[in-house]
């Protein structure tokens, strides 16, 4: 009998896992290969109703990975995602309403995060996920073929200019500090499975003309992200979800950020590199 049981929640991606409760998270000695093999299929695993707190959900975390450490906050191994003035990172939040991967800026990007709810608004704050692996499926062979070799500079400015398209001169200098990174457009996975690589912090493709390059990827972007593609999850207090940080795009949707809303994320540290990925300048 398998470790968990699991509800199909969309067509591409996403599952409710049933039957789970905190402590056999922390002691089945199946959940952690049951889990990393549903993630790989699914993208996205949901528990409902959970209430797991910051050591229990840091605990688990850590019987599916290594962890990254996120200084400044009370657990480092436990990041809070909100617009509290206090949160050290509150300011870069905002990007998290496009579409986009988590670590794009590394070579080796995160491998999946888990994230709970504590506090939700009434109104929005959902996520959405989209399978870049269904992405690429849906390519025609011809453009595979085209987007084999195509490489696509990637900056943290970029995705920053969304939300603050009139920077301040600090604003500027921490956004230079933070660079680019060069990513091939085609993600080619150990397992042999292809995904594309692309979100918010696309900046243009090298080698084509800039507008040409963004129109590219706007539309590679829209194509993959339809209703009948995303998987949008309307959070309640105690949920958990975990979500494969290679293969997804997420973003939040928007709310009134009057409102409190704070969610609580462990992230996996990546075990693969983005094939060719190399650092460049800004």
């Amino acid at each position: 009998m398998p470790a968990i049981t699991t509800r199909k929640l969309s067509e591409h991606v996403g599952v409710e896992v049933t039957g789970v409760d905190v402590d056999r998270l922390l002691h089945d000695p199946d959940i952690p290969s049951e889990c990393l093999n549903a993630l790989e299929a699914h993208g996205v695993l949901v528990f409902r109703d959970l209430h797991i707190d910051d050591e229990s959900q840091a605990a688990f975390s850590r019987r599916l990975g290594q962890l990254v450490q996120f200084p400044g906050y009370p657990n480092p191994e436990v990041m809070e995602i909100s617009f509290d003035p206090a949160n050290p990172n509150a300011e870069f939040f905002a990007s998290n309403d496009y579409w986009h991967i988590d670590g794009f800026m590394d070579e080796v990007p995160a491998r999946a995060s888990i994230m709970s709810a504590h506090t939700v608004t009434e109104v929005g704050g959902e996520t959405e996920f989209a399978s870049t692996y269904v992405a690429y499926e849906h390519l025609s062979d011809e453009e595979k073929r085209r987007f084999a070799d195509l490489r696509v500079v990637h900056s943290f400015e970029t995705v920053q200019r969304r939300s603050y398209p009139d920077p301040t001169p600090e604003q500027l200098a921490e956004w230079e500090r933070r660079g680019s990174r060069i990513h091939p457009l085609v993600w080619v996975h150990r397992s042999g499975r292809r995904s594309l690589v692309f979100g918010s912090a696309c900046s243009h493709i090298v080698g084509m003309d800039r507008d040409e390059g963004r129109r590219l990827l706007l539309d590679l972007e829209q194509r993959a992200t339809t209703p009948d593609r995303i998987l949008s999850y309307t959070w309640s207090v105690g949920d958990m979800v975990i979500w494969d940080n290679t293969g997804l795009v997420h973003r939040a949707r928007p709310f009134d950020r009057s409102e409190p809303r704070r969610m609580h994320r462990s992230t996996l540290v990546g075990e693969e590199s983005i094939t060719s990925a190399q650092a460049v300048n800004a």
